[in-house]
């Protein structure tokens, strides 16, 4: 640790002026730049008359000074995980302005550099007990949960990281395929590696694609990844070069599956380094599976554990207070650590019964009819199951051949065994991959909006690189036919405009706002029971997402439609 600079300490003890301290497009950003740039933020910190600050860009850099532009401003940082018009409205009641790449009318902007670069500040030592961030969880609910973190719990945590990860990281390039926006992304992705002077990336890598060319492009790197890029490394790409240069893998956000250790054993070179921890309490325990089978979590250093009635509880720096934190894991203990065994807090009340939704997702996975499956409560009049589930090439073949009808009721035999068939799950929906966030996370809310009536069912058909097509059902029972028109139903082009934008957003990492539409044509009228082919092509860089809808009777619309951050 003969580079870690303490974070409270990063700024008044300083790193040397050509010091490397992050990438832009392979153009190396030193510490002299840095510093101006978090002396301009920090300018406009000290003028603005509020407090609460959300904070959301894109760029890491931009992010990385204007979060300690705030802190030694004595500024408190809520972090959002997105920027969506609804998140919007949610902060806007607890904060008094808005930071960075929000679709607001008015965001708190940067001095300019130019003006400060004379006068640059004389920097103080951060204070450890300043409650100084506010991260969000929304557990499997997908409500948000706001969760004050002091700067000692960050603080204390990367020196932990540093402790026990610098010798095997080195020097390295961090690269990472999470947001910042996130506990795990802010504490691998930059403060880590603002602590330990490791240069880090200021963007984020979105597509398998990207990661495999960031990989053969830097001698020596780190990937700060998730379950949700590491399950799916296609190996049709060129990590022969990239595997040589990778020194770690980290993974965390979420379970990554036993049967992706091969492929990122044998395309990353090594199985990830797996974090397991929340937003509640930090970074608990980690392990790195190098063979099959391996299941124990060991604790991180200064990380004490207990397991009552077996039930994990910790106690550590990285705890808002002092004092044992019981968590809603269940585990078992093992002679160096523990095995995890499941979330206690996902057994509900189905009539009066109790169900574990857990053991139902187990049921399914291991019938073979199922690679993966997520069971959540649909509210309503009256509260049912609904199953969410990735069919296997059987289940799908037994889809095609005698419907969805028949699949659904293969599975809820499979589940009979398991509980009440006045509990058994009514819903049913068949996808090409379940929607996980960018930390890898499925959540309740995301799950429960596959049932939304107006998504129609849909099947991947194809997707490479930034193109993908899917295959609809544009079935009678939609409500867009509602009204339109009684005798004979059509359906709207603005409906057809809305399920590009839908199925985009569940694809492509989509920019937060709706900037406009262009060379929108509507050939022919879409009747019920249409079976629709959707192409969608995104480019990243012009914030574009094109669309066309085919069948077996040719086009029926096509188009680009524009999205982008206000300004």
């Amino acid at each position: 640790m003969s580079d870690f600079l303490p974070l409270d300490r990063l700024l008044n003890q300083r790193r040397p002026d050509h010091f490397v301290i992050a990438t832009r497009a392979d153009q190396a950003i030193h510490f002299d730049q840095f510093e101006q740039l978090i002396s301009a933020w920090h300018t406009a910190f000290l003028q603005s008359p509020g407090q609460r600050f959300a904070m959301y860009f894109a760029d890491s850099i931009d992010f990385a000074a204007a979060l300690l532009a705030a802190w030694h401003a004595g500024k408190c940082v809520y972090l959002p995980g997105d920027n969506l018009p609804a998140t919007c409205q949610r902060l806007a009641t607890g904060v008094d302005a808005f930071v960075g790449d929000f679709p607001v009318a008015e965001t708190l902007q940067a001095a300019s550099v130019a003006s400060i670069t004379e006068h640059l500040p004389t920097w103080a030592t951060l204070d450890r007990q300043a409650e100084a961030l506010v991260v969000y969880t929304s557990g499997s609910s997908g409500e948000p949960s706001a969760i004050p973190k002091k700067l000692s719990q960050l603080f204390d945590e990367v020196e932990a990281l540093a402790s026990l990860f610098d010798p095997t990281v080195g020097e390295s390039q961090i690269l990472a395929t999470v947001s910042h926006q996130h506990i795990y992304g802010l504490l691998f992705h930059i403060l880590w590696p603002l602590a330990s002077g490791r240069p880090f990336s200021a963007q984020r890598l979105a597509f398998p694609e990207d990661i495999a060319a960031a990989l053969a492009s830097h001698q020596q790197c780190v990937l700060i990844a998730s379950p949700a890029h590491l399950k799916r490394l296609p190996d049709n790409l060129p990590w022969a070069t990239g595997k040589s240069h990778v020194r770690a893998v980290f993974s965390s956000g979420g379970p990554l599956p036993a049967e992706a250790l091969p492929e990122c054993r044998q395309l990353l070179g090594q199985a990830p380094i797996e974090i397991y921890g929340s937003s509640e309490t930090g970074g608990i325990a980690w392990r790195q599976r190098q063979v099959d089978g391996a299941t124990q979590w060991q604790p991180l250093p200064n990380v004490e554990f207990a397991i009552t009635d077996d039930m994990l509880s910790v106690n550590s720096p990285h705890l808002a207070d002092t004092g044992w934190f019981q968590t809603s894991d269940r585990v078992r203990a093992t002679p160096d650590g523990f095995e995890l065994l499941g979330r206690a807090d996902r057994i509900v009340k189905i009539e009066e019964k109790r169900v574990s939704l857990s053991a139902l997702e187990q049921a399914l996975q291991a019938s073979g009819w199922v690679d993966e499956a997520r069971v959540c409560l649909l509210p309503g009049h009256r509260t049912v199951l609904a199953v969410a589930a990735v069919p296997s090439p059987q289940a799908w073949a037994l889809h095609d051949a005698e419907g969805k009808r028949s699949l659904n009721q293969t599975l809820r035999r499979i589940l009979a065994a398991e509980v009440e068939s006045s509990v058994l799950p009514r819903r049913w929906r068949y996808v090409w991959a379940l929607p996980q966030n960018s930390q890898g996370k499925v959540r309740d809310n995301a799950i429960q909006a596959l049932f939304d009536p107006r998504r129609p069912s849909a099947r991947l058909l194809h997707q490479e690189n930034e193109l993908v097509r899917l295959q609809l059902d544009i079935s009678a029972g939609l409500p867009y036919f509602d009204g339109h028109f009684p005798i004979a139903p059509i359906l709207p082009g603005v409906a057809q405009i809305e399920l590009a934008i839908l199925f985009g957003r569940e694809l492509f990492p989509l920019p937060g706002s709706f900037l406009g539409m262009e060379a929108i044509k509507f050939q022919q009228v879409i009747p019920p029971g249409t079976k629709v082919t959707l192409e969608l092509a995104f480019k990243p860089d012009r914030g574009m997402l094109t669309f066309k809808l085919q069948s077996d009777q040719g086009s029926h619309a096509s188009g680009r439609i524009l999205f982008g951050d206000r300004t």
